[in-house]
């Protein structure tokens, strides 16, 4: 069998299995999206994937929320919290790499140290004491303890990120404009912070997804439905007594995905960069 014959098989017989791979993958996100059009009732006595009789009424039930409060309202509040975890990591995260990165200061290397031990550290280990902490500042029940942290640059996994993207840029860049009279803060805003975009997109694609996603910090925190997110709006959907609103919890599930999806495809580009070239170059 010649070369070129065997690398045409190899080649049909690795994109089949991807392609199957990713039909499996794919499979149950295909079948929520259908499941949402379904009625109720046949949701579960109708496996398949077309349904038999399409219908909007989930939507519409599912946005009305549970009553007092529609699902408008999650939106609102996923997206604040989200928005403002994404702002805080994206300057402070950076601020912090640019320090480890680039500024000498006594005991640079031990703080680094430090900070990537936190990055194994179980974030449950600090739940007790996070809570009592954030319970005397009376923060229970606002979005503070969700965001406040961010600005502190408490995410070392971006920190780290970005520390590896500023070292690969030239430090004669640095030089440079010292030498035109740019301060240690001019060299951030006006060089470091446009050159390590593709990082910064990596920031912000994996800041919304985990914070868009966060049901535990946010049923911890948060106990006023008006202040409910996305995950605990979908989790109200589901009764412990067995009667369960599957239709519309399927149906804002789907919507849920949404900005995920649109945010991530409209940025895939920069964080496939911001992957490829983060932490290859010395």
């Amino acid at each position: 069998m010649k070369k070129h014959t065997r690398n045409l098989i190899n080649s049909i017989i690795t994109n089949a299995f991807i392609i199957l791979l990713g039909v499996c993958m794919l499979y149950p996100v295909v079948w929520l999206i259908a499941a949402s059009f379904k009625e109720s009732n046949t949701i579960f006595s109708d496996p398949g994937l077309w349904p038999k009789a399409f219908t909007l009424q989930n939507y519409v039930k599912g946005w009305q929320g549970i009553g007092i409060v529609g699902f408008g309202t999650f939106f609102k509040n996923s997206f604040i919290i989200s928005g403002l975890c994404v702002i805080a990591n994206v300057i402070f995260c950076s601020l912090t790499a640019y320090a480890f990165a680039r500024l000498k200061f006594a005991g640079r290397n031990f703080w680094f140290a430090v900070m990537m031990v936190t990055m194994m550290l179980p974030t449950h280990v600090t739940t007790i004491p996070r809570y009592i902490m954030f319970r005397k500042f009376g923060w229970i029940d606002t979005f503070l303890p969700l965001v406040i942290p961010k600005f502190f640059a408490t995410d070392a996994f971006f920190i780290f990120l970005l520390v590896q993207f500023i070292r690969s840029l030239p430090k004669e860049l640095d030089e440079s404009a010292l030498i035109d009279g740019c301060g240690k803060f001019g060299i951030y805003t006006q060089i470091v912070m446009p050159l390590t975009k593709p990082a910064l997109i990596t920031t912000v694609i994996f800041t919304f997804l985990w914070t868009w996603d966060d049901f535990f910090n946010q049923l911890l925190y948060l106990n006023s439905p008006s202040k409910y997110t996305v995950p605990m709006g979908l989790r109200l959907f589901l009764d412990s007594s067995g009667i369960s609103s599957w239709g519309p919890m399927f149906a804002m599930s789907v919507l849920s995905l949404l900005p995920c999806f649109i945010l991530f495809f409209s940025l895939q580009k920069y964080f496939v960069q911001g992957i490829a070239t983060t932490g290859i170059k010395g």
